[in-house]
């Protein structure tokens, strides 16, 4: 679904109630400081069924996306490629249903707990690293 052009970045700067609170972004001022964005003004979001803490996929996030994510309930990503907005599940039925978001400590990274119905995955399978493991060398803590 297209609905902006390009994502929509915020400075974080501006004083809740000033004249440019108004231009501040969808975020609240201090989480919009906090977030660490890409020179694209994206952060990475990792997506992570929230009862047995597998890991689904990663998708992007401007603070557009978040804001959405944050406030309907329903997982929101900004595709790069697509330059625009989609919600998970919106077409394939496969819906990421929100449980919490959450930080990472230096705030250039989101966790995202859903409830996911379907596959996460735009290829069918379950979670976006299933069957795509790399070969590596193990080591055992001493």
């Amino acid at each position: 679904m297209s609905e902006q052009p390009a994502p929509v970045q915020t400075s974080g700067s501006a004083v809740p109630g000033s004249p440019a609170a108004a231009d501040a972004g969808p975020l609240p001022a201090e989480l919009a400081a906090a977030l660490k964005r890409d020179s694209a003004g994206l952060v990475a979001a990792v997506v992570q069924q929230y009862d047995t803490n597998e890991v689904l996929m990663l998708g992007w996030m401007d603070d557009e996306a978040l804001h959405r994510t944050m406030t309907t309930g329903r997982v929101t990503f900004y595709s790069r490629s697509r330059q625009e907005y989609w919600r998970k599940g919106d077409t394939s039925g496969h819906v990421q249903w929100v449980k919490s978001v959450a930080m990472d400590c230096d705030g250039d990274a989101l966790l995202v707990r859903v409830d996911q119905m379907g596959a996460a995955c735009h290829t069918g399978t379950r979670t976006c690293f299933d069957g795509r493991e790399l070969n590596v060398t193990t080591a055992q803590a001493v």
